[in-house]
This record gives structure tokens, C-alpha cells and sequence, in this order.
């Protein structure tokens, strides 16, 4: 069976002190979805446990990410995640803190 794509969500996360790259890529996911309300299940017949999620994170050291940590941010479905470089480093002007920006992709999927 193939995936059809149904829902893209994009979000920006921070971390303003310490540059903790997985705190700022929950941030990014829980941005992305804190807005969202999927009202399609009943007209798919589809439940919430049927979506495939795949979260992309753009972030300035990708092996840094925890994917567990992030994919936990999502509460149903089977997730992966996949990071990659993006994102932004601002380093501090004293040079002895990072604030770290990641971005998201949150992409939903059913098999047809």
C-alpha cells in the first residue's frame, strides 16, 4: 500500500540558553501541531493510530537531536524522525553561550 500525504505542518523552536538542539526541536514540533485539529478520521475511516508521521528537523548539528525525546512530542501514530542540517546557531557575544533555532516539518500520512 502506498502513503498519501493529508496534513503538512511547519514550526520554529528555541533555545535561548545552553543550545540544546532537542530541547529546541519539541519546541519546533509542538509548534507545529499546537494549532492544528484534524477532523478527517471519521471521513477516511481512519483513526488517529493509523497516521504515519514523519517529522523532518532542520537543526545546526543534526546528531545532537534526540529523536526519541522529539518523537514523543507527538501523541499518536508511528513517528520518525529524521534530522538533517538547518536550523540557526547564534552564538552568545561573550562566546560562552549558543542560542539554537530549529525548524520543523511535521508530515501526515495514511496508507491507501
Amino acid at each position: 500500500m502506498a502513503l498519501t500525504r493529508y496534513v503538512t505542518e511547519m514550526g520554529m523552536g528555541v533555545d535561548v540558553h545552553g543550545g540544546d538542539y532537542t530541547k529546541a526541536a519539541r519546541r519546533a514540533v509542538a509548534d507545529a501541531i499546537r494549532h492544528s485539529s484534524l477532523n478527517f478520521f471519521a471521513a477516511l475511516d481512519k483513526s488517529p493510530n493509523d497516521m504515519h508521521i514523519t517529522v523532518k528537523i532542520g537543526a545546526g548539528d543534526p546528531g545532537a537531536v534526540d529523536t526519541a525525546a522529539v518523537a514523543a512530542e507527538l501523541p499518536y501514530g508511528t513517528v520518525s524522525v529524521e534530522p538533517q542540517v538547518g536550523g540557526l546557531d547564534v552564538p552568545a557575544a561573550t562566546g560562552n553561550d549558543l542560542m539554537v533555532i530549529v525548524n520543523a516539518a511535521v508530515l501526515v500520512c495514511f496508507e491507501e
